[in-house]
């Protein structure tokens, strides 16, 4: 693997990111790389042939170091029933201004390094660092209940503000109740609110009970979240609300726009059983499908959309979706 301006190329070739969508861009860098089949903790990590073994270890050692760029390879699959060899960990991303980047092979479950805790109710990934990325990775929340990432944000002493998560693959999330989304899900944040700059782009949900939730905005409410270009969960019996954006007082300043909503949830017990509820929340909902026919939006619809969120260009089966 070499370097060549500010990316990261095998045999100085092919880039590791291949799908051209965003530039890795850090050419002061600390690159770490971790290798679940062949490394070591022992290991520098400071190249594929001396990686680490874990995730986590690579920000422990370099615990509230701006600029580190964790790269993460996938590990040897040996399950050939569906489900990739998984890094049985959590991780926490306090290096601000850093990046955890699974070298994959595509946005499939067994194209991406796949983090899997398999228990607890602790996160697969906590943010506690600002203008952090997180891409091409696989998170499994099945046997968890802590849900997928969370965006950890004081709004003192810990900061998420400006974390950006594009194309990764979210699958089995779910919080502290099993079918409530607003417990949390995917990608979530405490019940403190902050985290504002947040983009969560190109990414593909399949079997969370919640994709997208905001849990609270006791400190303050986030700001400036665009929702873009994402594939969200179904089948309809695995999903209680795919954007739950209703916990305190909302968003102000969400953009969700060109987002493939497949099914309208129906899970069994299910408290909110809607794909998107958006009270409180100030922005855009715009260009987007879901997949239903002859539902509602509005303040007091099938979905909840409130007058302070605009409509534009957005289809269900049975045609444009107009405000009710």
């Amino acid at each position: 693997m070499t370097t060549v301006s500010d990316q990261l190329y095998w045999g100085g070739g092919v880039p590791v990111i291949a799908s051209g969508q965003f530039p890795i861009g850090n050419t002061k860098g600390n690159y770490f790389f971790v290798d679940g089949t062949n490394g070591s903790d022992g290991n520098t990590g400071l190249n594929p042939s001396n990686a680490l073994k874990t995730i986590q270890k690579a920000f422990t050692n370099n615990s509230k170091q701006p600029n580190l760029m964790c790269m993460v390879l996938p590990k040897a699959i040996t399950d050939m029933t569906g489900d990739p060899t998984s890094y049985a960990e959590t991780v926490v991303i306090d290096a601000p201004s850093s990046a955890l980047i699974g070298v994959s092979r595509g946005r499939t479950q067994g194209g991406l390094p796949q983090l899997k805790a398999g228990s607890g109710s602790t996160p697969q990934i906590t943010v506690s660092a600002p203008g952090c990325l997180i891409t091409g990775m696989g998170i499994n929340g099945v046997g968890a209940t802590g849900g997928g990432v969370l965006l950890n944000d004081d709004n003192s002493t810990v900061s998420a503000f400006g974390t950006t998560i594009i194309g990764c693959h979210f699958k089995n999330c779910v919080g502290s109740t099993a079918t409530n989304a607003a417990t949390g899900g995917a990608i979530m944040w405490t019940a403190a609110g902050n985290a504002w700059q947040i983009l969560i782009k190109g990414n593909r949900f399949y079997k969370n009970v919640g994709d997208v939730v905001l849990k609270g905005t006791s400190n303050t409410v986030p700001q400036d979240v665009v929702i873009e270009d994402n594939e969200f969960s179904g089948p309809a019996a695995s999903v209680d609300c795919n954007l739950y954006l209703a916990g305190g007082s909302g968003i102000n300043g969400v953009i969700i726009r060109r987002n493939s909503f497949p099914c309208w949830p129906a899970i069994g017990s299910g408290t909110n059983v809607m794909p998107v509820d958006l009270t409180g929340c100030v922005g855009t909902l715009e260009f987007n499908t879901f997949g239903s026919t002859g539902k509602t939006f509005g303040a007091a619809a099938n979905a909840l959309v409130p007058t302070t969120v605009l409509m534009s260009g957005n289809y269900q089966e049975s045609g444009l979706i107009a405000r009710t």
